[in-house]
């Protein structure tokens, strides 16, 4: 493990060596790999299993192979009318293919990853928004719906020309591997552009150059999609530096050349794609990808410690219903190799982390990020304190500030230490005034003119250690994802029964939160619950949104200006499920009173009503993100 981040005044250090520009010793990604594949020729660089179990069939790119793999796509990009404005869009489960593609359009245009299980209609939005000139995509497969989602996508896209497709059926084995091609669905829909087989293309061209020229100017170099869960999402642009600070940034503090990361994350998603792939890019370590649903695919979870052994894993990635599940699984394997988890995404509550820590004997380090950041802000230290509850300190060229802003991003404060305000942040993955690829959408976005306004709120301890309390922007974060509550609101005002709705994430031990909505009616209207959830399950347009917990008030809380008051109904949800589950336990306790705690954000006060201590409380709530204390 690199140890390169101690201290926040270590960081101070490394910053005063050279400026920013003088750190990062390559001006492009392509540059990067170059000097990683040369340093590092016939170490692994990429592992992917398409199946679970610890003895499957995997493949494994060393770095020399992988820098000619990414300089062939790269080259058939621009053969096929890709250049710098130009952008290719993926939508991949995760395969060493996912890899060499990413890297290959950012070589030779704009790279735009989309969650492949979004609907048709907003896939085609983004493909329209980017101007996508070509997809990678998935051949048709079976019990997989990625193809037929995205060619119904792309016949909604005439500006899509060609697909590339890539076949599973190369990972498999015999007789899986035979069986496949003779049951392969027929794709349902034609959408009109020539379709080619990707790793046929790609053989065709060089593997030991670019076929043209990187003029070393940055540019934008990927097109993240943040949101995904309303009409239209917002379009990220990440400049290769942003993407490069984020590569330093894991080599400087996370792996070496030595470590193998096993990430089940998402290639679509700034996690996997730019903080985990990058940090090997710059390092030389090796990556492993579990299935192509990562934590999701079959038999993983029960799998995880036997994989670890497997590739004799040194660092994990994971967010928190990962741990959850993993927690619910005997570590039953030699897991001596693995020493750090890196975690993020959603809060982590402390006795999860606690009993993970226990189980495993492995460091967790929380950090924090962000898809307009180009991800990286802060995280705790690998060697020095790590503050459970903390997302740590800004890392070197970070720098964070706890303002309060008008709507416009004039300053109207810099809040004292521990004060709580809008978290706002200026490091090289900011792109200023560009952040999002629609302008009118950076109106207001940053404070003070190079610094990016999170929407997220927090404080800063004397240590300089970075707390997040709340979110301005009132995201719900299902176990990572994130869910825009106007989905569901928006959804349920459909109804000719309700007069408005309120959606929050209410508490949930697995997934961190999970959708909840307060409704209320138009006067002498008549529905039910039961009405009111079904209707949500057909009107809400994605699935993970949908909510888990509907209730009929009076009235929604408001403010003075008719605007609902959001806290109160979060403070109602945290009452009812903290009492729930303290019911379920059998332990004698109630909420007397959520409050609003300058640090702590809201608490949940209890009263006792019989014989009760701490710790069984805490066994309890432990496992939720909000915190407690006795009311006496």
């Amino acid at each position: 493990m690199v140890v390169g981040m101690t201290t926040p005044q270590a960081n101070l250090n490394t910053e005063a060596e050279m400026p920013w520009e003088d750190r990062v010793a390559h001006d492009t990604i392509y540059q990067q790999l170059t000097a990683t594949a040369r340093a590092n020729s016939g170490k692994p660089a990429i592992s992917f299993q398409i199946k679970s179990g610890p003895k499957d069939k995997a493949e494994t790119l060393n770095w020399a192979a992988l820098f000619g793999h990414v300089t062939q796509a790269a080259n058939m990009f621009r053969r096929l009318g890709v250049h710098e404005n130009d952008v290719v869009t993926y939508l991949l489960p995760n395969c060493n293919e996912v890899i060499i593609t990413l890297l290959g359009a950012a070589t030779a245009g704009k790279v735009s990853p989309i969650n492949p299980t979004l609907p048709a209609d907003q896939i085609a939005a983004l493909l329209r928004e980017t101007g996508s000139k070509v997809v990678v995509t998935l051949a048709p497969f079976p019990k997989s719906d990625v193809a037929d989602l995205v060619a119904e996508a792309i016949s909604m896209a005439p500006n899509v020309e060609t697909v590339l497709e890539v076949d599973l059926v190369r990972y498999l084995s015999p007789p899986l591997s035979w069986i496949v091609p003779l049951i392969r669905p027929k794709r349902k829909v034609d959408h009109g552009a020539r379709t080619l087989d990707f790793n046929a293309e790609m053989a065709k061209e060089d593997a030991t150059e670019l076929a043209f020229s990187e003029d070393g100017r940055d540019r934008v170099a990927a097109l993240f999609h943040t949101g995904g869960t309303t009409g239209m999402p917002k379009i990220v642009q990440h400049q290769q530096r942003g993407m490069l600070y984020n590569a330093w940034v894991g080599q400087h503090v996370l792996v070496s050349p030595d470590d193998v990361l096993i990430c089940p994350l998402p290639m679509f998603h700034v996690f996997g794609a730019h903080v985990i792939l990058m940090a090997c890019v710059a390092s030389g370590a090796h990556l492993v990808m579990p299935t192509p649903a990562g934590y999701r695919g079959d038999g993983v979870m029960d799998n995880f410690w036997k994989l670890v052994e497997r590739w004799g894993v040194t660092f994990m990635v994971m967010v928190p219903t990962a741990a959850s599940a993993l927690m619910q699984r005997p570590v039953d394997a030699n897991v001596d190799t693995l020493k750090s988890a890196f975690c993020g995404s959603a809060p982590l509550p402390v006795e999860l982390f606690k009993r993970f820590e226990e189980a495993t004997d492995v460091k967790i380090l929380e950090g924090y990020g962000m898809s307009e950041a180009t991800c990286l802000v802060s995280g705790n230290p690998p060697d020095g304190e790590r503050k459970i509850g903390s997302v740590g300190f800004s890392f070197p060229y970070t720098k964070v500030r706890i303002l309060s802003c008008d709507a416009a991003g004039t300053v109207i404060k810099e809040c004292a230490q521990g004060e709580i305000g809008e978290i706002c942040v200026a490091n090289p993955g900011v792109y200023v005034g560009n952040t999002y690829s629609e302008p009118a959408k950076n109106a207001g976005l940053y404070a003070d003119t190079a610094f990016l306004r999170t929407g997220d709120l927090g404080r800063i301890d004397a240590d300089g250690y970075l707390w997040i309390t709340g979110r301005a922007k009132d995201l719900i974060i299902r176990g990572g994802h994130n869910i825009d509550p106007a989905l569901i609101e928006e959804a349920l005002a459909s109804h000719p029964a309700v007069a408005m709705a309120g959606a929050i994430g209410q508490p949930d031990a697995h997934s961190g939160e999970l959708p909840c909505v307060y409704v209320e009616l138009i006067d002498d209207a008549e529905t039910s619950v039961e009405e009111l959830l079904a209707f949500a399950t057909e009107h809400v347009g994605e699935k993970a949104a949908i909510p888990k917990h509907l209730e009929i008030l009076d009235e929604l809380p408001k403010t003075a200006v008719g605007k609902i008051f959001k806290p109160d109904l979060r403070k109602r949800a945290i009452t009812r499920i903290y009492d729930s589950a303290l019911d379920g336990a059998g332990i004698p306790a109630q909420v007397r009173a959520v409050i609003e705690d300058k640090e702590r954000g809201l608490v949940a006060q209890l009263d006792r009503s019989g014989a009760c201590d701490d710790a069984a409380v805490t066994a309890v709530l432990g496992s939720f993100t909000r915190p407690w204390e006795w009311a006496d």
